[in-house]
């Protein structure tokens, strides 16, 4: 019967379901799938690929209802006619539905996401128990790896959006202190206002004590640009008496919003930002407001980032004299954006790493940067920038791996008006948007041979000329250069100009793998934890003593996006107070190292002298992951210290290490 939930399998369902006792990998490798991407449309194609071969049908979906109908969010296989009732008696009662063909399964209780699994299978009553217990199982597997997908990916985005957002206030600042006039001052901000929060209108009003009156400018659609309204009217009049922000949409409150001022406006007010704009002594001088999200409502970061700014601007009025003011408030923001970079670590190549860093960062020596993927490239050359000088100026990050050939140099370099075909407008360059800052250039070895050389000309002569222009343009731009890639071998090979090498690497920064990085493992894991638990609204776990040597003892290829990754993956889906090996077998990846003991032994070879190589290599890693720490490594080996030494006396190795 359509609609029927069935609570037991029959006997002959129990029977044809011994051909899914691949269940459980195939729920590991769905959650290890889950935690090495961040895209969801991929991860759901892959996975439902990998559950058709397993269920069989010749139908499989991923549905959710929108906007009274049903919409089909992933599918393999011919589409087909969803069984409407079906799929709503599954929605309704949160339990698994089927009848003679088709098999529905909710992926979430009880969450805003009501998505369901779909399985078509013509064979049969017993093949569709089969596939309502397969969709009974991997359902709720699939619903769990979606929505850790979907967390990462937003929160990835909050943390980017959240950064770029303070270094812009502080590039928003910098272009502040360059007006001394009021009017284009205030056109300045709200124009800057509006482009960073995405909002339609903004205004500042100041606050004429005497006359008990708001000056709002600048009001489009009013005589002069100025509106005047009384200092306890609407929305910015609530903010100018409390002090406080407050944020109003026009559905929820229609009573909160003057109306009066929208006809005069001729204007229909929908949703408010206003926060209230003080000097740095606490004077009020008036409030900053937004009108109309773009997008929806204004929230708790729209709110952070116009305060931030109304401080800025309340610096920015005041005359001359509070130059100082500015400046420390700036110095403020760019310790916000530096305190988002932090280089953990402490093995000796992290310490050296960091006291390299300290030494260079307050010159203008260039810097290349050389590590695996993963290990950490931009976090470095944000650590440059922020312990120099030019901490608060832009810091403009460049993949010129991103970058296509023939754009490389407007890219680089901007371009005027009618340079080429689609060049509509003028547009600068990531040099010129650097300013006095630092320009990273990002995966450095992608650069085609003839970007490289205007880059090279730039970088002698501190002039650039726009695509299509004449006039010089001088630079001060300091450039930090990062590639995983081995420049030397690409200049040999003719594919890396050689004169820009040489100028890139005045100073090189090589950045360790993970697996080098010995009980840095446990210091980053622990870090990204207590990050993501936080964000979790839980305690965060502690880790077994068989869980701590398995990480340990990973090679992560990954590094430490590998490493975050899985520290995020735990917070979120763990639940115990205590993280055992076992958890981590389903997600860490068993890929062999691509270098390790055996890999560089000639298989030609006798066999003593091929097992004395695997010895040395092998001792060569204990002792790297041990940071060097021959006691350590010993331990680790199950041998005495003093047999160890013994030991690579025998092979003939080097005892001369630093502990």
């Amino acid at each position: 019967m359509a609609g029927e939930t069935r609570r037991e399998p029959v006997p002959e369902a129990i029977a044809s379901l011994e051909k899914h006792q691949q269940l459980a990998p195939l729920a590991a490798e769905l959650l290890w799938r889950a935690n090495h991407t961040d895209d969801a449309d991929a991860f759901l194609d892959g996975a439902l690929a990998i559950a058709a071969t397993a269920v069989g049908g010749d139908y499989l979906a991923l549905v959710a209802p929108r906007a009274s109908q049903w919409s089909v969010v992933g599918q393999l296989g011919k589409s087909r006619a969803l069984p409407i009732e079906l799929l709503a008696e599954a929605i309704d009662s949160e339990t698994v539905q089927a009848d003679d063909a088709w098999a529905v399964a909710p992926m979430h209780r009880h969450a805003v996401s009501a998505e369901l699994l779909v399985v078509h299978h013509p064979s049969g009553k017993s093949q569709i128990e089969t596939a309502r217990l397969f969709v009974r199982a991997i359902g709720p597997v699939l619903g769990q790896c979606l929505t850790v997908i979907r967390d990462r990916y937003a929160q990835g985005r909050r943390r980017d959006r959240r950064l770029h957002r303070l270094e812009t206030i502080v590039r928003i600042a910098q272009q502040w202190n360059q007006r001394h006039e009021v009017e284009p001052l205030l056109a300045d901000m709200a124009q800057a206002a509006t482009q960073l929060l995405e909002a339609d209108r903004a205004s500042i009003f100041l606050w004429d004590r005497e006359t008990k009156t708001l000056v709002g400018r600048p009001a489009l659609g009013v005589e002069g640009g100025e509106l005047r309204v009384p200092d306890d009217a609407g929305v910015v009049g609530q903010v100018i008496r409390s002090g406080r922000a407050s944020r109003v949409d026009a559905t929820a409150e229609p009573d909160a919003i003057n109306r009066r001022v929208d006809a005069q406006l001729d204007y229909e007010t929908k949703t408010v930002l206003c926060v209230p704009l003080d000097n740095a002594a606490g004077q009020r001088l008036g409030a900053f407001e937004l009108l109309n999200k773009h997008a929806g409502s204004f929230t708790d970061e729209d709110e952070a980032a116009l305060v931030e700014l109304a401080g800025w601007a309340a610096i920015a009025l005041e005359n001359a004299q509070d130059y100082e003011q500015l400046l420390s408030a700036n110095r403020r923001i760019a310790q916000q954006a530096a305190d988002e970079i932090r280089m953990i670590g402490q093995s000796p190549a992290m310490q050296s790493l960091r006291s390299v860093v300290g030494r260079v960062a307050d010159t203008d020596l260039a810097v290349l940067i050389l590590g695996e993927n993963g290990t950490g490239k931009e976090v470095v050359a944000r650590s440059i920038h922020y312990q120099s000088r030019r901490r608060e100026r832009p810091f403009i990050a460049v993949n010129c791996a991103a970058i296509p050939d023939t754009l490389a140099e407007s890219e680089l370099f901007g371009h005027e008006k009618g340079a080429f075909t689609d060049a509509q407008e003028r547009r600068l360059g990531k040099f010129e948007l650097a300013a006095d800052g630092t320009l990273f250039l990002d995966e450095i070895g992608d650069l085609s041979l003839g970007g490289q050389a205007k880059l090279l000309r730039v970088l002698e002569e501190r002039l650039l000329v726009r695509v299509g222009g004449s006039t010089p343009i001088h630079t001060e731009a300091r450039v930090v250069a990062a590639t995983n890639q081995n420049l030397a071998d690409m200049v040999r090979q003719k594919r890396f100009r050689e004169d820009l090498y040489f100028r890139l690497n005045v100073v090189t920064l090589d950045i360790p793998p993970l697996r080098e990085r010995g009980d840095d493992v446990m210091l980053l894991a622990a870090d990204f934890l207590a990050d993501f638990c936080r964000k979790a609204r839980r305690k965060p776990p502690k880790f077994s003593a068989a869980a701590e040597r398995r990480l340990r003892e990973h090679p992560w290829p990954g590094n430490v996006r590998e490493l975050r990754n899985l520290m995020e993956r735990l917070a979120y889906l763990s639940t115990d107070q205590r993280i055992e090996a076992e958890e981590l077998a389903f997600i860490l990846s068993p890929r062999p190292m691509a270098e390790g003991p055996g890999a560089a032994i000639d298989e030609n070879q006798p066999l003593g002298e091929a097992t004395n190589q695997f010895q040395i290599d092998f001792i060569h890693r204990a002792i790297k992951r041990s940071g060097g720490n021959v006691s350590r490594a010993a331990a680790r080996l199950g041998l005495h210290r003093s047999n160890l030494y013994r030991k690579m006396r025998q092979l003939g190795m080097d005892t001369e290490i630093e502990e």
